[in-house]
């Protein structure tokens, strides 16, 4: 572990924006929502700050828990005014189960059956594309659940599907681990790591991919080099914080995010480690927004 990665033992420092973070830390792990943009626009000094980081000549790698391809979010920020040349590459979630789909390298994928039952937010199938797995309509038809969206906002709404599932022993893939995600409106919308959750704790086996996870951050240290140097920067404790905690690196939880609500204004280490204390993660830094 880095001296930088001082939070997973240490009090929490507040900061105004990145610019104290330059002298120590080369490569940059940036959430999508809730640190760059909310789904629809850039979040205040978001794109400023990356123009900073790439100004400096730092690696900029964005994650995200989506549950589609990584093309799906380059459009995204192409729409956005986020220009490709500001960041490095980015990784999703969807992406990495559409690789393990697609190439498996353990038992769990190595031995799925061929047809899913599918939770999705749209249409969109990319995830799936191309790996010559089938989609089926029930659960009695499947061999697994892929669990890559949320088109009910009721987890009850799930638990006929769920239960069959348990009772036939199907595994589930998790595409998107997080459990609720900021809309524009600032209201919290459940996510496919809701459903995911409720199924485990329910006895079901589930293969959860992105964030906080060990593989997403080995692919990283595989883009960047190394993550010697590296900070995690994310609005979720859960998700962006716990996983630089479990990687070792240093970490900068946006408070503007997930937990906008709940740590208390002005941000103070106190209040920060109030909250990050009740999920059981440990931010080295925080700022109210990710600016420069």
């Amino acid at each position: 572990m880095t001296d930088q990665a001082k939070a997973v033992t240490g009090a929490v420092t507040i900061l105004d924006g990145i610019a104290p973070l330059m002298a120590d830390f080369d490569t940059f792990l940036l959430d999508q929502w809730g640190v760059i943009h909310d789904g629809v626009n850039l979040h205040p000094g978001a794109l400023e700050a990356m123009e900073r980081l790439h100004a400096e000549g730092k690696t900029v790698i964005i994650l995200s828990n989506s549950g589609k391809r990584a093309s799906e979010s380059h459009g995204r920020m192409e729409k956005l005014g986020v220009s490709r040349n500001l960041y490095q590459e980015i990784v999703t979630s969807g992406e990495l189960v559409h690789r393990n789909l697609t190439n498996p390298t353990d038992g769990f994928y190595a031995n799925l059956g061929r047809r899913f039952l599918m939770f999705a937010w749209d249409p969109d199938r990319g995830v799936v594309k191309g790996t010559g797995f089938e989609e089926v309509d029930t659960v009695g038809e499947a061999d697994f659940i892929l669990c890559a969206g949320t088109d009910q906002q009721d987890l009850s709404a799930y638990d006929d599907d769920l239960q069959a599932a348990l009772t036939r022993n199907l595994p589930m893939i998790c595409a998107n681990p997080d459990r609720v995600s900021v809309q524009p409106d600032g209201s919290l919308k459940i996510c496919p790591g809701a459903v995911a959750e409720k199924y485990e704790s329910m006895g079901g086996q589930v293969r959860w991919h992105g964030k906080p996870t060990e593989e997403v951050y080995r692919i990283c240290g595989e883009i960047a080099g190394s993550l010697d140097r590296a900070i995690g920067v994310g609005d979720s404790l859960i998700h962006d914080i716990k996983g630089a905690n479990d990687a070792g690196i240093a970490s900068l939880l946006i408070c503007g995010g997930i937990h906008g609500e709940e740590i208390e204004r002005p941000v103070t280490a106190l209040s920060v480690a109030r909250v990050a204390d009740r999920y059981g993660a440990a931010p080295t830094y925080a700022s109210a927004l990710f600016k420069p």
